[in-house]
């Protein structure tokens, strides 16, 4: 593979002119390769998806993969998320600048975002035998997205959920982006499901925790995958960060399945940081830039080989 990969960038790089030993380095013909691939659009290339997990809190990394893909100018012609991967897809598909997704994770941390879940008490649950609705979160959605509808956002986007009724997987491409949002980051048993027609609806993560069917639904060829999966061995400290604990490994196991449709898997190391610690977002943010920064390369060279025979075929 790597012999073909060589053969095929020479053959672009060379041209009418003569190409020197010198000037036939790996390195150097990858470079010419990409920055061909970089400058084309679909269909003189494959179309690129960015499939984004959930993951809570720790989902704040895409932000940081986001970054290090735009300064390397990585083509991203789709992207899909769920639940937190929800939140940082759409305003990156709404032509917000990384800046601003930046901005967000320190606005979870002065909203005190974290409050919808550790101040959940099982006791009053109990009580009032209702589900809460998560406050901090819908006004920082409602804020950022409302008025939005996924027909207006600069690169095609969606998002997943799910039927609490059925347990089906329902992907949003169309429509209000805001009341989407609201549902793919809406944890079951937790907060009330997201009211949408005749569907009642949760958080995506528990069927799609990593949407890459849905970014190949919207169109892409190949897809690049952010997954944020946690490490944490801290007990839980109480029933419910229990119930989210049990949520997140449920996300855990599809995430394993799902990466094989994958044409590469970006896993930021987000160490110990919970599905509820918004007040952690930005180092979350930061591990995705060190990890996306480091296996750029590699993912560079896997969208290569997999562009090669379509590169070729428009000599």
């Amino acid at each position: 593979m790597r012999f073909f990969l060589k053969t095929i960038i020479l053959i672009l790089a060379m041209g009418p002119a003569f190409v020197s030993a010198q000037e036939s380095d790996d390195a150097l013909l990858r470079e010419v390769m990409w920055t061909r691939l970089a400058a084309s659009k679909p269909p003189a290339r494959p179309s690129v998806g960015l499939a984004l997990s959930g993951g809570g809190a720790r989902g704040f990394a895409h932000t940081g993969v986001i970054e290090a893909l735009e300064y390397a100018g990585f083509p991203v012609d789709y992207i899909s998320g769920t639940s937190m991967g929800s939140v940082i897809g759409s305003l990156y598909a709404s032509g917000a600048p990384v800046s601003d997704i930046w901005e967000f994770g320190r606005e979870a941390t002065e909203l005190k975002v974290s409050r919808d879940f550790k101040s959940i008490k099982l006791l009053s649950l109990l009580i009032t035998d209702k589900l809460l609705t998560p406050t901090h979160i819908n006004r920082f959605i409602e804020t950022r997205l409302g008025g939005l509808t996924f027909e207006k956002l600069k690169t095609p986007f969606a998002c997943s959920a799910m039927d609490l009724r059925t347990g089906e997987k329902i992907v949003f491409t169309e429509g209000p982006l805001a009341e989407a949002v609201r549902a793919s980051v809406n944890l079951p048993g937790i907060f009330a499901p997201v009211q949408y027609r005749h569907r009642y609806l949760v958080d995506g993560g528990v069927v799609d925790f990593i949407p890459i069917g849905a970014a190949k639904q919207l169109g892409a060829d190949w897809v690049l995958a952010s997954v944020s999966e946690s490490e944490s061995s801290r007990m839980p400290e109480n029933v419910l960060m229990s119930l989210l604990q049990v949520i997140d490994i449920r996300g855990s196991l599809l995430a394993r399945s799902a990466e094989k449709e994958a044409g590469f898997v970006l896993k930021p190391e987000v160490g110990d940081i919970g599905v509820a610690d918004f007040d952690r977002c930005e180092e979350a943010g930061e591990a995705g830039l060190v990890e996306a920064s480091r296996r750029m390369d590699e993912a560079r060279e896997a969208l290569l080989i997999y562009s090669a025979p379509r590169l070729v075929g428009k000599l």
